[in-house]
This record gives structure tokens, sequence and C-alpha cells, in this order.
């Protein structure tokens, strides 16, 4: 039987390593501490290589489990909305900042720039439009209206001139007549209605001739800027005046739904997976302390954000006497084993 003494100096042991730690972890000591164990972990992680203790396999599983349950939480979907609504309300109340002051114009420019220089791509958006029959369709009402509209201004013009207005008249009142003919026939298999669709096919060229010589020879970048600079000097509340709340809301949860759906695919895993291994390849032979750097942190960084949020849970903690009640189910199997119970019995 064990005797009443050791374990009796085994709980008082105990009592003082308790009051010791919890010391130790609140008040002014616990700056002090923090700064003490964030160098000594780091002196740590300076001597182990990141591909020594981390397989590439490890970090894509890793990887795919937080996209899994982070990417699909409630609580990000639930947030999605109620930011977009939070996020209108400031807009509409803030007259503090112009859109000048929150971005700022050069590297607007620069994004302008080099997609109005992207030709490569342009080109081929150009190229895949004209597969499509009902955006051909598109083009072919969109030049028709710019027709349209030309006669009926000419037929406006022609009608304060004696006797030339009825002739202008006669002339749109025909070639109406004719559009709808060959709009009538374009479903068909007839000649007419062949005609009707490469007529389509003819707008949607000329149109994407036209939308490429603009890109590439017309002042459009200047324009843009133009447009920027317009809207850079009022207040970000102006905002509010291209899109409802509603708008902003609807967009917001399109958006959120088109990423989780696309979380979802494989190819989503293939990319996450890539990604990995370029991280790999990239730092796998880094310490992990030497990454700290490369992400923007440093031995301060990681103590200062540790100092920021931990001193209010911890006291929480003490003054509710978790606290003690965590360190001492932790240290008192080990002061109430036989082993040092033994010990403190002198055997």
């Amino acid at each position: 039987m064990t005797d009443a003494k050791p374990r009796e100096i085994a709980e008082r042991l105990l009592d003082l390593q308790v009051d010791y730690i919890v010391a130790e972890v609140t008040g002014d000591r616990f700056a002090e501490v923090i700064a003490r164990d964030v160098d000594a972990v780091i002196g740590v992680a300076d001597t182990i290589v990141f591909r020594d203790v981390v397989e590439i396999d490890q970090a894509k599983q890793t990887v795919a489990n937080v996209v899994e349950l982070i990417g699909g939480s409630p609580v990000l979907g639930e947030m999605v909305g109620t930011l977009a609504n939070s996020l209108y309300d400031d807009i509409a109340a803030n007259n503090d900042y112009t859109l000048g002051d929150v971005v700022d114009r050069e590297p607007v420019e620069q994004l302008l720039e080099k997609v109005f220089g992207m030709h490569q791509a342009q080109e081929r958006i150009l190229e895949r439009l004209t597969e499509s029959p009902l955006i051909a369709t598109v083009a072919s009402k969109f030049v028709d209206k710019l027709i349209d509209d030309f006669m009926e201004s000419n037929r406006q013009l022609a009608g304060k001139i004696p006797g030339v207005g009825s002739l202008v008249s006669f002339g749109t009142s025909a070639a109406k007549q004719a559009r709808k003919a060959a709009e009538k026939a374009a479903g068909d298999g007839t000649f007419l209605g062949e005609m009707a669709g490469k007529g389509a096919q003819f707008a949607l060229k000329r149109t994407n001739n036209a939308i490429r010589e603009m890109l590439r020879d017309a002042p459009v970048h200047d324009a843009a800027m133009e447009f920027w600079d317009l809207h850079a000097g009022e207040p970000v509340s102006g905002l509010r005046e291209y899109l409802s709340q509603q708008d902003l809301q609807d967009l917001a949860l399109i958006i959120y739904r088109i990423a989780l759906t696309t979380r979802e695919k494989e190819y989503f895993g293939v990319l996450v997976d890539q990604g990995v291994e370029v991280f790999f390849e990239k730092y796998g032979d880094h310490t992990l302390a030497a990454m700290l750097p490369e992400l923007g942190l440093s031995n301060e960084t990681v103590a200062a954000e540790i100092l920021r949020y931990g001193p209010a849970v911890v006291e929480a903690a003490k003054r509710n006497g978790v606290l003690a009640k965590l360190v001492r189910e932790r240290l008192e199997p080990f002061f109430l084993s036989e082993p040092v119970l033994a010990v403190l019995s002198g055997n």
C-alpha cells in the first residue's frame, strides 16, 4: 500500500506546479514567456527542412481537406450574402473616400494596357464567336439596327426637302419588306433562307472586324482611362448608383455558387495538386523558420499576434477556473504515478 506521506508530498508539488504554470501564462509574465517560447520554437524550426517533415502527398491531402471543409462550410455560405449587404450599406453611407483614394490610377492603367494588348486572346475570342449561329444572328440584328437608325435619320432629313421625303420613305419601306422576307425564309431550306444565314455570318464578321480595328487602332485605352478619371474623384458611395443592394447580394451568391460547384470538380483537384507541387519545388528545401520571411512574418510578428488575442482568452480561462483545471488534469497522472511516489518515499 502506498504511503500517505509521499502522496501528500506529490499533491503539494502538483499544486505548486499548477500555480507556477498558471502564473507563467497570465499577467505581465505572459508576454515574456511568449517572446521566449516563440524564439525557442523558431530556433528549432530553423534546423528542420520542410520536405523532411512534410511529404508532398500529405500536403496535397491537407490542402484538399481545407478546401473541402472550409470552402463548403455553412458559415462561409451565410457570410456571403450578409457581407454583401453590409458592404453595400457601408458604401451607401461612405462619402469620406473617393474611388481614386481606394484604387491607384497607375495599376488600373497597366491593367487596361495589358487587356487591350492581348491580341492573341482577342483574335481567339472573335474567331470562336463566328462559330455560333445565335451570336451571328445577334450581330446581324445589331448591324440592322445601325442601318435602321441611319435610314431613319436620312428620312427625317429628307422630309425637310420638298419632293424628296416621299421618295426616301418608299425606299425605306421596300428595304424593310425585303428584310422581313429574308428573315421569314431564314429557317427554310430555300436559297433565300441560306442567303439570310450567310448574311448573318457576314454581319458577324463585319462586326468582329470593327471590334478588332477599334481595339488596335482607336484610342480605346485613352477613352477607358478618361472614364476612370471621371469617376476617380467621386465619393465611393457613388458606386451604389450602378446596382441595387439586391443586385449586389444576388451577384455575390451567384459567384459563391460558381466557386462552390467548381471546387467539387475533379479538375479543380488537379489544379490544387499542381499548386502544392509548385510550392514544394520552390520552398521544399527551406527550413521551417526560413519560410516565415517568405510569408512576411518574423519572430516579433508571430509573438505580437499571439499577444493580441492570447491574454484575454487566458485571463478568462483563469477567472472561471478552467485554466487551472486543465493544467491539473494533465499533470496529475504524472505526480501521482507509482514511479514518482516511489521516489518521494525514498525507494
